[in-house]
């Protein structure tokens, strides 16, 4: 009986025993496994963050890729804008895709000033090609800005002249006109301080002269399949360029169509007056040719204004074929103002006009 007892007490450890170590193997392998599996997840996590970095990665490397066409693409069309204003692309814009073709024409009504150096030619003649680059780079620049900042905007750098049209964003053309003459006479006031730099370091003052006209205009593209340029042309482009031509005979620095002045005065106020009523050269019309004045010192204003009354009497004189009358009047006006060229051209007039036949009324220039 006690025996019996002892075997079945050591079959029941035994059982027991063996209970145990299938337990610690089983949860020994349950802990393995979990290991391994945290142990791969963690592997998994570490495969899945890999891809996502590279992701992430190559996203911002075409990010960057992309602002930097972006960028590309806006310097270029600021350096293309440089060779093309902005206001001539706007132009074309309206008539979409086939507006870039050549032979392409938008008619617009605008203001067209011409700016050219006086003497010019003696004055380059003194100068290395180097000396004279850096010249006329220095001389634009400082024209720049009195044409921008009035809503204009150059059309093309011609030797040393300047081609700029003023075309007022939803203005009329009371607005451009009065553009035109703003940045006239603001030319003028950059003009006046880019002398007072030339002369500080030993160098001759620069004089220009402006003509100004409004009316319409073809804006287009002109050339050849393999070369194109954007152009401006029209009757308006040809008597402003005229116009300025004669500033230097009339020794003055600004010059317009009456046309252009009366439109301009309904929006601003500036000193002027009438030259002449004259028929350019090539033109078979007449147009009144008008001086703009006000950027000169209050004493000049004050003489010019002063010589409108023998500008005015001394031309009805002239037209009513009283020739002897007529340069007695502008005699007197030369004794008021001796400096006033605009009456050495209505005497050389009159003194040739006296021995004329006939004389059809017109002035040409």
């Amino acid at each position: 009986m006690i025996a019996l007892v002892i075997i079945t007490a050591i079959t029941t450890l035994y059982a027991v025993f063996i209970t145990a170590v299938w337990w610690l193997q089983k949860q020994s392998s349950s802990d393995h496994h979990h290991r391994k599996t945290i142990k791969n997840a963690q592997r998994d996590n570490v495969h899945l963050q890999q891809q996502y970095s590279e992701a992430i990665d190559k996203e911002n490397a075409a990010s960057i890729a992309m602002l930097a066409k972006a960028d590309e693409a806006q310097r270029l069309q600021q350096t293309f804008q440089k060779f093309v204003p902005r206001q001539f692309v706007e132009h074309f814009a309206k008539g979409g895709a086939d507006s870039l073709a050549l032979g392409y024409a938008d008619e617009d009504e605008v203001a067209i000033m011409f700016c050219d150096i006086r003497g010019f030619t003696s004055l380059s003649e003194q100068m290395s090609p180097q000396q004279l680059m850096n010249f006329l780079n220095s001389y634009f620049m400082r024209m720049n800005a009195p044409i921008h900042d009035n809503f204009g905007f150059i059309d093309k750098f011609i030797g040393d002249a300047i081609m700029a049209l003023f075309d007022h964003p939803s203005g009329n053309l009371s607005d451009k006109a009065k553009d035109s003459v703003v940045a006239s006479l603001d030319l003028q006031k950059a003009l006046k301080l880019y002398n007072q730099h030339r002369k500080k370091v030993g160098y001759e003052a620069v004089r220009n002269g402006i003509g100004l006209h409004i009316g319409p205009v073809v804006l287009g593209t002109v050339g050849s399949d393999d070369r194109m340029d954007t152009t401006v042309i029209g009757n308006t482009v040809n008597v402003a360029q005229r116009i300025e031509s004669l500033t230097d005979y009339f020794g003055m620095d600004i010059l317009a169509s009456k046309e252009l002045v009366l439109a301009a005065s309904k929006q601003t106020d500036f000193a002027y007056r009438t030259l002449d009523n004259v028929v350019l050269k090539g033109k078979s019309t007449s147009i009144e040719l008008v001086e703009i004045y006000q950027h000169l010192d209050a004493q000049d204003i004050l003489l010019r204004n002063k010589s409108k009354s023998f500008i005015t009497e001394g031309m009805r004189r002239r037209d009513a074929k009283d020739f002897k009358g007529a340069l007695a009047v502008f005699a007197e006006g030369l004794s008021e103002n001796p400096k006033d060229t605009v009456y050495k051209h209505h005497i050389d007039t009159c003194e040739a006009l006296q021995y004329e036949i006939e004389w059809d009324g017109k002035i040409r220039l």
